[in-house]
């Protein structure tokens, strides 16, 4: 598979690259090796499509590459997040769930699948807090920094997401 930079190169977009050093090359292969499997899963995760998510992780190192000589975890996350943007609206709260007037069984066999759905089908916003806070681990200092929203707002998207997604896998049986 070939690296960040040499797909760059390969689609024209070696101008941010130009003549890089050996030295800056090495870290940033080391970055894009670092964040890589990272950054295509939330990509994958908020396009539901694995060409547009081979395309939106090139487009985030790429611009993560330009902005710094030294490329850091958290500059890609920033990246990230410009892309996501540039791909779709972000930012605003979307999902109120009513509080539950029954318990909804969701015990049975669920399938993969029927997880994999629900999470694509909720708000873009939601979808992405979710993603970061129970899938990938960030915490919600973190995703509020991130996304501009207080940690309150940021745990309350990850508790709607998660109603939401019980709400839709019941459904689906």
């Amino acid at each position: 598979m070939a690296s960040s930079i040499q797909q760059a190169k390969l689609a024209g977009f070696a101008v941010p690259f130009p003549r890089v050093a050996a030295s800056r090359r090495l870290r940033y292969e080391e970055c894009y090796e670092t964040n890589r499997h990272r950054v295509y899963a939330v990509a994958f995760w908020m396009t539901d499509h694995e060409l547009a998510a081979e395309e939106l992780m090139r487009n985030i190192f790429l611009r993560a590459f330009a902005s710094a000589d030294e490329p850091t975890r958290e500059l890609v996350d920033r990246a990230l997040i410009a892309e996501l943007r540039e791909f779709g609206a972000l930012g605003l709260l979307t999902l109120q769930c009513a509080p539950a007037t029954e318990t909804l069984s969701v015990r049975h066999n669920i399938k993969r699948i029927h997880l994999e759905r629900a999470v694509v089908q909720l708000p873009r916003t939601e979808r992405l807090v979710f993603l970061l806070h129970d899938v990938e681990a960030y915490d919600h200092c973190l995703i509020s920094r991130l996304l501009g929203l207080t940690e309150a707002e940021s745990r309350q998207a990850v508790h709607q997401a998660r109603l939401r997604i019980r709400e839709l896998v019941a459904a689906m049986n």
